[in-house]
């Protein structure tokens, strides 16, 4: 067991674990911050993304040791962050979320995109998002509310 200081929503956190424990367990176990889901395991249905460092990354496969000084996020900042908000705004006006279990990684991956393409094409949309699944397969209402909310983008 080791500890790590780790900086989750602008929040310096400590936890004592094990170096190999995924992200994902010391963000739901440790912390207790559940909106980050718990899919497949391995990393290929993005139920799990989180930024880390800025980036989308898929929190079960990145074990805490590896964090680092890079700051994680998680779907709990998305309300209060200006284009989570609206991306999740979106998410709601297009009747996206269906059971909503992978709901969380896919507003974590549309955020990321949206910051790093403001205005994207659909062929980007679907890159980017491709490796979100979704069982009961909104990925067209998913595409929509990306659209959308990237033309209320100031950039």
């Amino acid at each position: 067991m080791e500890t790590y200081k780790i900086n989750v929503n602008g929040v310096s956190k400590q936890v004592t674990v094990d170096p190999g424990t995924p992200l994902l367990w010391v963000l739901r176990e440790e912390l207790k911050m559940t909106g980050t889901k718990y899919g497949c395991g391995i990393g290929a249905c993005g139920a799990c993304t989180v930024h880390l460092g800025g980036v989308a990354t898929r929190s079960c496969v990145v074990p805490i040791s590896l964090v680092g000084n890079r700051p994680v996020v998680t779907i709990e900042a998305m309300a209060t962050d200006p284009l989570g908000r609206t991306v999740q705004d979106e998410w709601v006006s297009r009747d996206v979320v269906q059971c909503g279990y992978c709901q969380s990684g896919q507003i974590m991956s549309a955020v990321a995109l949206l910051k790093s393409i403001p205005k994207p094409t659909d062929t980007e949309i679907e890159e980017s998002m491709g490796g979100n699944l979704c069982r009961c397969a909104t990925y067209l209402r998913i595409r929509e509310a990306i659209k959308s909310a990237s033309q209320q983008l100031k950039r």
